[in-house]
């Protein structure tokens, strides 16, 4: 007779139920996969950057070549405003928390498609998975913020205490990377449209935030329209705590705030709905 302590535990998953307490619980269930969760985004990023000549360099390479072209076009060509701030600063101010965002979201989409022998045979929160590749993107984050401080150096462009803001302004912009994260790689796993028009998506998001233009040279009568993409008040709030030494507007900064809360917390509850028939699907 097989030992019954010895025999393999199995772990049914079924669509939670659609009750603060229940997300409640799956929420805290996280806490006991913390280990899992920091293994797998160590590795995440020492897998990207393996066998790389250049290595964690490339984190830098894709906003500062991307704020090259950019003052390159639209400040010697295009003649773009930019509030009297040297144009290859202003667009690094604003691809650094974009290029967060984008990395994160196009990377999370594919996670748990790309991790099918893993979300099949061993259980653990699905949503650890797109989960890494934020904690991932937020590491070139920081490694990109050196560049990002020579360029205040070189340019003369004096902090204050009011560039302490970002460290909320950037916890928004998790919370949104977050949201969008999860609801994009739990889509993903039945429509893989999804991967394949994200470029294309992110794209189009990116002209429709300030990254390469001021919130000045957004028509007055669309602002209220326009703020309602969160990553406009977020790069917005970015770009004046840091380079205008002013503090965040914090109506833009509350919506986009309150849209990355509400976003997440709809996520969360539609990964977990979905949770539970990823295996069979993927």
């Amino acid at each position: 007779m097989p030992d019954a302590s010895r025999e393999r535990r199995v772990t049914l998953i079924r669509p939670p139920a659609l009750s603060l307490g229940g997300v409640l619980r799956d929420f805290a269930k996280l806490s006991h996969y913390r280990d899992l969760l920091y293994t797998l985004s160590v590795h995440r990023v020492k897998v990207r950057y393996k066998q790389s000549v250049l290595g964690v360099a490339w984190a830098v390479l894709q906003p500062l070549s991307l704020m090259l072209i950019y003052t390159l076009i639209f400040s010697y060509i295009a003649r773009m405003p930019s509030d009297g701030i040297p144009y290859a600063v202003f667009a690094y101010s604003a691809l650094l928390p974009w290029t967060y965002f984008s990395t994160a979201l196009v990377n999370s989409t594919n996670g748990l498609v790309s991790h099918a022998d893993l979300v099949t045979k061993v259980y653990f929160p699905r949503e650890i998975l797109p989960v890494t590749y934020v904690i991932a993107a937020l590491f070139d984050f920081l490694v990109a913020s050196i560049v990002f401080a020579g360029l205040l150096i070189y340019y003369n462009v004096q902090l204050t205490w009011v560039a302490l803001y970002s460290f909320p302004i950037i916890l928004v912009l998790t919370f949104f990377a977050t949201a969008m994260s999860l609801l994009f790689s739990a889509t993903q796993v039945r429509f893989r449209d999804i991967g394949v028009a994200m470029p294309l998506l992110m794209q189009l998001w990116m002209f429709a935030s300030p990254v390469v233009y001021p919130l000045s040279a957004v028509p007055k009568w669309l602002r209220p329209f326009y703020m309602l993409n969160p990553m406009a008040g977020i790069i917005e709030s970015f770009r004046r705590v840091m380079l205008q030494r002013e503090p965040p507007d914090f109506t833009s900064l509350g919506v986009a705030l309150i849209l990355s809360l509400v976003l997440l917390a709809v996520s969360y509850i539609y990964f977990k709905r979905v949770e539970a028939t990823i295996a069979d699907v993927i």
